[in-house]
């Protein structure tokens, strides 16, 4: 299956497709996912976004997202969002503009953060602009 024809940043059901597909269908996806536990760890990463960041899975994965492998998104607008919604018990689905500055120049995105009470997961989704 060919998700990147089927799935967008954009989709109202992202997260449920997230919660169940396989590394191959992230891997398929034209944009980046990071999935992290409750505890920030990321969990999940896909090609697109090790490719986009330059940033192997081994490098990232098992790593805290917020003070390891990106703390340019330990902030207000973003770490914190997923701290208060954890908090609050609430589901989280924001899009906000970005601009990315680890290890690379700055890079213009969306971002997409996604969080529902009782998942696992969390995940952070990342659209760069052309």
């Amino acid at each position: 299956m060919n998700t990147e024809h089927h799935v967008s940043f954009a989709d109202a059901a992202i997260f449920d497709f997230l919660e169940r597909a396989d590394d191959a269908e992230l891997d398929g996806l034209d944009f980046g996912v990071i999935g992290m536990d409750d505890a920030s760890h990321v969990t999940r990463y896909n090609r697109f976004e090790s490719i986009a960041a330059g940033l192997s899975p081994d490098r990232v994965l098992g790593h805290a997202l917020f003070t390891v492998v990106a703390p340019c998104m330990n902030n207000f607008m973003i770490a914190q969002r997923f701290e208060d919604a954890q908090q609050d018990g609430s589901a989280l689905d924001d899009t906000i503009d970005y601009v990315l500055t680890l290890r690379m120049r700055p890079v213009k995105v969306k971002l997409r953060l996604l969080a529902r009470p009782g998942s696992a997961l969390r995940y952070v989704l990342v659209h760069r602009q052309t």
